[in-house]
């Protein structure tokens, strides 16, 4: 049976496509200890209120909440900042993008790939304003209702 697209991923940022527009959308590794790739494959990640930055001529993935492995002897810091890995042409595009005015990098979503490393997919973001946001909501409920008819339903 093939996985269901909710299954692809560890944790999943939800707001980040309701309060940004998403322009291009990158995967790109992470530096990790043990004890946090076992925290995130039980599914106790959450990237909801990260964000990727510049340091030091790298990215860095900060305010990412990975709480401790209760079974490991040597755990990690719960919010503490994690490397992420980009080849070089990938992290001058990214470092370029982060310099315009009003771009982010917010993490979309936490998986692990085929052959079990933990990936991160990354968007170049820009906020929405409130009618932008009001519109995506109109166009969603809009979504739903046509749904609705289809199916036969009030």
């Amino acid at each position: 049976m093939a996985p269901r697209p909710g299954d692809r991923y560890a944790a999943l940022n939800r707001r980040a496509t309701f309060d940004y527009f998403i322009e291009q959308r990158i995967e790109c590794g992470l530096v990790l200890m043990g004890s946090e790739v076992k925290s995130i494959r039980q599914g106790h990640a959450s990237i909801n209120e990260a964000h990727a930055q510049q340091m030091a001529g790298e990215i860095w993935l900060f305010n990412a909440h990975v709480p401790t492995y209760k079974q490991a002897r040597e755990n990690h810091e719960e919010r503490r900042p994690r490397k992420l890995l980009l080849h070089g042409k990938e992290r001058n595009k990214l470092i370029g993008a982060i310099k315009r005015e009003g771009i982010a990098l917010i993490p979309i979503g936490l998986y692990f790939n085929d052959r079990g490393i933990a990936k991160l997919e990354l968007g170049i973001a820009k906020g929405k304003k409130k009618q932008d946001k009001r519109a995506s909501e109109k166009e969603r409920d809009w979504g739903r209702e046509k749904a609705r008819v289809m199916r036969g339903e009030k």
